[in-house]
C-alpha cells in the first residue's frame, strides 16, 4: 500500500491498485512523489516530475548543471519515494569499467572464479559527474542502459528490476571533462537541468536543515507492484494519428532544417511519443495531447541535436526554437 504526507506532516495511505491503473490514480501517485522530494529539492516540480516520468517510461535521466545544485540529492530522493534500492558510482578520471560492473575473482576454496557485482546492480544507480571518467569506463554504461544486463568473462548477469540510471554530468567547458559522444547521449530519455534556486527558496535553504539529513525523513509513496503497473500503464496511453502527425513533424524538422548537422533518430521520435505518454499518464490525461509533447521535448530532444557552429541557440533552447517554428496539425 503507498503512502504521501499531508500539508499538515501527517502520513496518509492510499488505495491498494486496481486491475489497470487509471489516469487519475497515476496522478495521485506522481503529485505524492512530487510532494515528498520536494521537501529535499526546493522550488523544482517540473525538474521532478519530468523525472518520474523518465522513471515511468523505463528509460534513463541525465541531469546535468554546475556542482552544488542538488543533482545528487534529486537522485537519491527519488530512489528514496519511488522504494527503490539506491547506489552512487563517482566517476573519476581513474575509474576502471570493473569498479562499474563488477569482476571474477577466484576463489580458492571452490577451485573457480565468482562474480563479485559491481554498484550498478541496483535498482537507481547514480553515476555522479560521468563525463569525469575516460570514454572507456563511461562505456561500461552502455550495454547496462540498453541491454539491463552486464557481460563479464563471457556470461551476462542480468540487472535488477526496474533498473533506472541517473546520471549527473557537469558543463563540457569545465576542467577535466570527457564530453559523452552521441551514442550515448542518444540512451538517456530525457536530460534536464537543475538551475540556480529563486533567492526566497534558497534563503529557506540557508536556515533549514541540512537537506542530506532530510532523505532519512521521506516516505516512499508506492511498492514496486504499483511502479510496475503505471509503467505498463504509460505503454497502452492512447496516442490519435493527429498527434503522432504532430511528433513527425517535429521530427522532420530537424531533419530537414539547415540549422542542424543531424536531425532527431527513430529512436529519439519513438522515445518522445514514449515519454509523452507517461507525461499525459502523471498528468491524469485520458490520451496524449499536443501539449504533452511540448511539454517532454525539450528534455527528449535537447541533448539529441546536432546544431551547426553558427547557431546560436543550444541543448533546449534550441528544442524550443523547433517547437516554435512547427505548427500542431
Amino acid at each position: 500500500m503507498a503512502v504521501t504526507r499531508t500539508e499538515s506532516g501527517n502520513v496518509e495511505r492510499l488505495a491498494p491498485a486496481d486491475a489497470e491503473a487509471r489516469p487519475g490514480r497515476a496522478r495521485q501517485l506522481a503529485e505524492a512523489a512530487c510532494r515528498e522530494v520536494g521537501q529535499v529539492i526546493l522550488g523544482k516540480p517540473q525538474e521532478i516530475r519530468l523525472a518520474i516520468t523518465c522513471l515511468l517510461g523505463r528509460g534513463h535521466l541525465l541531469i546535468e548543471d554546475v556542482p552544488g545544485v542538488g543533482k545528487t540529492l534529486l537522485g537519491r530522493s527519488l530512489a528514496a519515494v519511488m522504494g527503490l534500492s539506491f547506489r552512487r558510482i563517482q566517476f573519476t578520471s581513474d575509474l576502471l569499467p570493473a569498479d562499474v560492473v563488477g569482476a571474477s575473482v577466484f576463489d580458492r576454496e571452490r577451485a573457480r572464479f565468482e562474480f563479485h557485482p559491481g554498484p550498478l546492480f541496483a535498482q537507481v544507480v547514480l553515476a555522479d559527474e560521468v563525463n569525469r571518467a575516460t570514454p572507456k569506463a563511461q562505456s561500461a554504461l552502455l550495454e547496462a542502459m540498453e541491454e539491463h544486463q552486464v557481460s563479464v568473462d563471457g556470461v551476462s548477469h542480468p540487472l535488477p528490476a526496474p533498473f533506472f540510471v541517473i546520471a549527473t554530468q557537469n558543463p563540457a567547458h569545465q576542467v577535466g571533462t570527457y564530453p559523452l559522444p552521441e551514442s550515448q547521449l542518444d540512451r538517456f530519455l530525457m536530460r534536464v537541468g537543475l538551475g540556480y534556486p529563486a533567492e526566497p527558496l534558497e534563503r529557506k535553504l540557508l536556515r533549514g536543515e541540512d537537506r542530506r539529513e532530510l532523505l532519512g525523513a521521506l516516505r516512499p509513496v508506492m511498492g514496486l507492484a504499483e511502479l510496475a503497473e503505471l509503467q505498463a500503464a504509460a505503454r497502452h496511453v492512447q496516442v490519435t494519428d493527429a498527434v503522432l502527425d504532430y511528433v513527425q513533424a517535429l521530427v522532420r524538422f530537424t531533419r530537414e532544417s539547415p540549422q542542424f548537422e543531424l536531425g532527431l533518430s527513430p529512436r529519439a521520435a519513438v522515445d518522445l511519443v514514449t515519454a509523452a505518454r507517461c507525461w499525459a499518464l502523471v498528468n491524469g490525461h485520458p490520451g496524449v495531447y499536443p501539449e504533452d509533447v511540448q511539454a517532454v521535448f525539450p528534455a527528449v530532444a535537447g541533448h539529441r541535436l546536432q546544431r551547426h557552429a553558427e547557431l546560436a541557440l543550444q541543448g533546449t533552447d534550441a528544442a524550443r526554437h523547433v517547437l516554435g517554428e512547427v505548427p500542431i496539425p
